[in-house]
């Protein structure tokens, strides 16, 4: 069976930038399960595992722009250190800004004196994203999963 829409797909993956450095992985531990075709994993993810099949090994160059996105300028902005109440505040840190209604993380980039540069793009924005993936499993969603857009069963989501 090849993976396509509303087929449920289990894959082990180790995410690396262009320095190869690991980002993200799921060996080790339980693999990801997703839904095919609904937007549950980033577009060049699920681009390049359309049409493969159990077993296949593959690695896939992602540029951003198929990723998270590319980098945002107006997203970086200074921001006096007093809005920070006297909180220390050091680069790397990372806080929740925006409204009720929209949340987003922003990530310290620099501090001085006087300013705090905060950056509200997602840390992987702008970055070419190389995955190593093993497909472990594909099989038809059942109506349930496929109306509330998740995988249940092992490794899935349950409802308690």
């Amino acid at each position: 069976m090849q993976i396509s829409a509303n087929k449920v797909v289990s894959i082990h993956y180790t995410l690396t930038n262009n320095e190869g450095d690991v980002l993200d992985t799921s060996s080790g531990g339980e693999p990801l399960n997703y839904i095919q075709g609904i937007g549950a994993l980033i577009q060049g993810m699920e681009e390049g595992l359309e049409g493969k099949s159990l077993g296949d090994k593959l690695q896939l160059k992602i540029a951003p722009e198929k990723g998270y996105g590319a980098l945002q300028m107006e997203m970086i902005q200074q921001v006096p250190i007093s809005a920070f109440g006297g909180q220390m505040v050091s680069p790397g840190m990372q806080f929740e800004a925006g409204s009720e209604e929209q949340r987003f993380l922003v990530t310290v980039k620099e501090v001085s004196d006087e300013f705090v540069i905060i950056d509200g793009n997602h840390p992987l924005a702008g970055v070419e994203l190389n995955f190593d993936v093993e497909v472990l499993e594909v099989r038809e969603a059942t109506e349930e999963e496929l109306a509330h857009g998740h995988v249940y069963g092992p490794g899935g989501h349950h409802h308690h």
